[in-house]
């Protein structure tokens, strides 16, 4: 399985067990967006909620609202953004 994949597993697991989903984490798509109409309907209380445990989980820090939107806007947006932070931090060192 690829780093991705896992990726996407540990970031369905942590949007379920931090905002206390209905859903599992199989039944979120990649792709499906968490906020709005035909979305997971989260809110800017889960919105914080999921910037706080990004950072806690993976050292990602989402600086304003608009990168905020950016970033938590689906899984895959999420995972993006982990890897991209993987990347740039690993080039720091």
């Amino acid at each position: 399985m690829s780093n991705s994949a896992e990726l996407k597993k540990q970031i369905k697991r942590m949007l379920v067990e931090n905002l206390m989903l209905q859903n599992t984490a199989d039944e979120i798509k990649d792709d499906q967006p968490l906020f709005g109409p035909g979305g997971l309907g989260l809110d800017s209380v889960d919105a914080l909620q999921v910037v706080v445990a990004l950072d806690k989980n993976y050292g990602l820090k989402i600086p304003d609202p608009e990168t905020a939107r950016k970033v938590i806007h689906s899984v895959n947006t999420i995972v993006a953004a982990v890897e991209q932070h993987r990347t740039e931090a690993s080039i720091k060192r």
